[in-house]
């Protein structure tokens, strides 16, 4: 250590008490975090690239400073799918801060994860008042049966309206309208249910058939447009 001389010939002054850091919530307790072996908590974060053309929601399990479980899902960049798997990868096992530090091959995936660290380090995870945090796993729970991602995609246009194209249900194969030509409801095929059909011996067709739903006011409608094509 390396002192100026101003502070080599200052004289010595006592230092007052010392209460430590303040005491953040984990996991349904109060810690004082003075390390990162201190730190526990599950929590989602949104990232972004700089050209903002695509996004990742990136959900961490972490215990005792260790990323045990990671779920990252990306939108809007076909390279970014790509980043994500190799990020899954990397990110397990690692502790949070070599996480903050790594490259994680995606802006969009590296953005989330410093947004995590900022709400585990601070006390803001979503398991802060549960008792013993939730289990490795947890983030499977968010995708549901499907295990897939929940994803809204629409378009519009000011000449032709609105194209509902996939809702959280699924992919939307149909959209109904009344007779003034407004959506009314809309028909979907729940993909991840369709490949669990088809994985138990279904034919394709009669897997789609079963996977199918609706929702809104769909049956009797005056019209019904397929929002790809029409």
């Amino acid at each position: 250590m390396i002192y100026s001389a101003e502070v080599q010939h200052m004289c010595s002054v006592a230092k007052g008490a010392y209460h430590g850091p303040a005491p953040i919530p984990e996991e349904g307790k109060w810690v004082q975090v003075k390390q990162i072996s201190d730190v526990s908590g599950f929590t989602h974060g949104i990232g972004w690239c700089a050209p903002q053309q695509g996004c990742c929601k990136l959900t961490l399990n972490v215990k005792e400073g260790i990323i045990e479980e990671a779920l990252v899902e990306t939108l809007g960049c076909s390279g970014m799918t790509h980043s994500a798997a190799m990020a899954s990868e990397i990110l397990i096992g690692k502790t949070i801060l070599e996480a903050l530090n790594t490259d994680l091959v995606c802006d969009a995936i590296n953005t989330a994860m410093r947004e995590l660290f900022l709400q585990i380090v601070y006390g803001r995870s979503q398991s802060a008042f549960s008792e013993d945090g939730l289990a490795v796993g947890a983030s499977l729970e968010d995708l549901g049966k499907g295990l897939r991602s929940q994803v809204g995609t629409m378009f519009a246009t000011k000449a032709k309206g609105p194209r509902y194209l996939e809702m959280a249900e699924g992919y939307v194969t149909r959209v109904a309208l009344n007779c003034d030509d407004l959506i009314t409801g809309y028909e979907f095929i729940n993909l991840g249910k369709m490949m669990d059909f088809i994985k138990k011996g279904d034919d394709a067709n009669v897997a789609l058939e079963k996977a199918k739903g609706h929702y809104g006011q769909f049956e009797g409608a005056v019209k019904y447009i397929d929002p790809r094509h029409e």
